[in-house]
């Protein structure tokens, strides 16, 4: 507990003793005293497997508007329309499927395209073609006053430049003036005018400049005339865009440097068309997600996505659709991506700008096809057939690419509630019908290169065994095993590996490594420190076991930047994901202690391991590891309690330089935050450093990474 802490509960006891027991009561965690000091061993000679730069890998899914707005610079909600035009906010289609019963998936759009002149002026015409997707909005024309669409809670910024497009047709001679509009002026304003309009479509350059901040501006689209004109699409975008996405997203993300990015699900993926998302990008139909229960205008498809990789220098990961998809489709996103611009897909991704292959390693054959809630869900052994179908075609396209298999361990299996739907069991025996990763290792291993794997921890819940369900954790978990969470489920991950290679021969011969592709922790809050510790352990667990986790992804990648809609910073997340691709190591060595980890809290089972993660170093955590060219060694001190800590440290196998560096993320307050409107509260600070020193003190909840020469 902090100093300041101390003195304000002292004073406050002897004034207010009843306020300091409830203040106290009501504290989130017991408090961690100081211990001895713990004694560790470095041994150099003592390494792993490499540890790949995949595991600080991120995920990227249309979830609502997590892509749309997250990362994508269009300013317009339905800019191709969707819903009908209308004065108030227009009703979704009816929640089903996995979302069904759940309130937060029923969402109502917030901002819409509203008529102006009168709610009969507009139209939804579906007896032509529309331009794209279903409907196409078609305003009626007086001489006399203007007629139109608007759409406000636009955010511009004071000197900023915007640009976009707009297509347009109707009778000719009508006038249309697109107008932004950021202020109550009549100066406040800027106004484009069109006067060529006729039957056929045409395609209208838009350029504006704001003179004001504001978060709600108005695009107003109008005309006067005699007829009608028809809007086919509108897009409005910052002028200094790049490639389409926000420029101070991809400065953020671009820090990072994190291997791999998943992408497009996650649930969405099982009834997503790749087709719809290529092509034109104004001829793209809107289409509404039932996964979501959000619309997608399908501007960010397979395209966009490999355009960001580039722009961010990683690796793209594709999950192909297992759900309502088939293998030949799946085949074919495989030829549209690495094929030949000889080959049919090949020619139409060059026909649609990008002539030369992307090369996509990475697929992912479906997301969580365990699950009954997923659309097109099945029984195992179906999806076996299905699994192996779907390597067989795509590998005819592309022999060399890795494919990542849809798997779920006993822990999942339990948590989801999924095994005891397929044979009774709550927490399924290795290998049986309820095993779905260890079945799909028994009959599909010739066709996985890697094995995905998903957890989301809980510090508030955990498996009652004898109950056989999920249960609150009462008393709440002290504070060092809060942060304990997210490491317990790697841990509990590599424990079921290990049955596995017991129980499977073919599975020893051929050890397929995991991919947690989905990880997070949902217990800080946005953009709070009060997570990071917790997630520097899980780090340390899969650095421990190198050979088994080779790629991670968090959900989100969002989630490592506080953003609103024109500004985007790390938040305490990103910033403990750079510091650790920046400055430790990727060549593990042993560390060893004289402190064990106390015993799990829980009894063994499903999600709980029998061994508890972390080194011999309680309360510490400590994880090592040399540079790739083995000039550095990185010693990454982790200290998950909210008291002070010491450790002595001793170095066999080499002998370091006697000036060195730290990086360390020690903030005030477990709770302190990043923001991009208010001063930061938690920083990464970097010290240089003479020798090691012979006692090493730590700061309450802070991580710390020593780089120092090797001689």
């Amino acid at each position: 507990m902090h100093s300041f802490l101390k003195f304000a509960l002292a004073k406050t006891l002897s004034q207010h003793p009843a306020v300091c027991l409830l203040f106290l009561l009501a504290l989130p965690f017991a408090a961690s005293s100081q211990t001895r000091v713990v004694n560790a061993t470095i041994d150099t000679s003592k390494t792993g497997a490499p540890i790949s730069k995949n595991i600080y890998g991120q995920f990227l899914e249309h979830g609502g508007d997590i892509v749309n707005t997250g990362v994508w610079s269009e300013m317009l909600v339905d800019r191709k329309f969707f819903y009908p035009v209308s004065t108030s906010a227009p009703k979704p289609p009816p929640v089903m499927g996995n979302a069904a019963g759940n309130p937060r998936f029923n969402r109502t759009p917030t901002r819409w395209w509203a008529p102006i002149g009168g709610d009969d002026i507009v139209t939804m015409d579906n007896t032509k073609a529309p331009y794209t997707g279903d409907h196409t909005p078609v305003v009626k024309l007086s001489a006399k006053e203007p007629h139109g669409i608007s759409q406000s809670g636009i955010a511009v910024r004071k000197g900023n430049a915007y640009t976009g497009r707009i297509q347009l047709a109707g009778t000719p001679g009508t006038v249309v003036k697109i107008t932004l509009i950021w202020g109550k002026e009549a100066t406040d304003r800027q106004t484009i005018t069109l006067r060529t309009l006729g039957a056929a479509f045409r395609k209208f350059p838009l350029r504006y400049a704001a003179a004001a901040d504001t978060d709600d501006a108005t695009v107003e689209i109008t005309g006067t005339g005699a007829g009608f004109f028809c809007v086919g699409t509108v897009s409005l975008m910052p002028a200094d865009n790049i490639e389409g996405f926000r420029p101070e997203i991809i400065a953020a993300l671009k820090q990072l440097r994190f291997g791999v990015l998943r992408f497009p699900g996650g649930n969405f993926v099982s009834s997503y068309e790749w087709r719809y998302g290529v092509g034109d990008i104004d001829k793209r139909p809107p289409i509404f997600d039932p996964v979501w229960h959000a619309v997608q205008p399908n501007d960010v498809g397979t395209d966009e996505f490999l355009t960001l990789c580039r722009l961010l220098g990683v690796d793209p990961y594709i999950t192909v659709n297992a759900g309502f998809g088939d293998a030949w489709s799946a085949r074919d996103l495989v030829e549209y991506t690495n094929g030949a611009a000889t080959t049919p897909m090949g020619k139409w991704r060059a026909a649609n700008g990008h002539p030369e292959p992307y090369s996509v390693k990475f697929w992912g054959v479906g997301n969580e096809p365990w699950g009954d809630y997923q659309m097109g869900s099945m029984s195992l052994p179906q999806f076996e057939v299905k699994h192996n179908l779907f390597a067989k075609e795509m590998r005819k396209i592309d022999p060399s690419i890795k494919l990542i298999a849809g798997g779920a361990m006993p822990d999942v299996m339990e948590g989801a509630d999924q095994a005891r739907r397929i044979n009774g069991q709550y927490v399924p025996d290795y290998l049986s019908t309820a095993d779905w990763t260890g079945q799909m290792l028994l009959n599909c291993l010739d066709n996985i290169d890697m094995i995905s794997e998903h957890y989301y921890a809980s510090g508030t819940q955990h498996t009652d065994m004898k109950l056989q369900k999920k249960v609150p954790i009462d008393p709440p978990l002290s504070f060092i095993e809060w942060q304990r969470a997210p490491a317990v489920q790697v841990r509990a991950k590599y424990e079921h590996y290990q049955e596995y290679l017991k129980r499977i021969p073919a599975f020893r011969a051929k050890p397929v490594p995991i991919a947690i592709d989905e990880w997070a922790y949902f217990g800080g809050g946005p953009n709070t420190y009060k997570t990071v510790p917790a997630y520097a352990w899980a780090f340390h667990e899969m650095f421990r076991h190198s050979d088994v986790f080779q790629m991670g992804a968090l959900t989100f990648a969002t989630a490592t930047m506080s953003s609103n809609r024109t500004e985007a910073i790390l938040n305490p997340t990103g910033m403990l994901f750079k510091m650790y691709r920046d400055h430790f190591g990727v060549i593990p060595v042993e560390v060893t202690g004289d402190s064990p980890q106390p015993k799990p809290t829980f009894p063994a089972g499903g999600d709980q391991p029998a061994i508890n993660p972390g080194s011999d170093t309680y309360p510490l955590d400590v994880s090592a590891a040399l540079s790739e060219d083995r000039k550095t060694l990185s010693i990454a001190v982790l200290n998950p309690s909210d008291a002070e800590q010491s450790i002595r440290i001793a170095i066999n196998g080499t002998k370091l330089a006697s000036a060195g560096e730290l990086w360390r993320m020690a903030p005030d307050s477990i709770d302190a935050t990043v923001q991009v409107d208010k001063k930061p509260e938690v920083q990464v600070e970097e010290q240089t450093l003479g020798a090691l020193p012979d006692t090493i003190t730590v700061r309450p909840f802070s991580v710390n990474i020593y780089s120092y020469p090797v001689k």
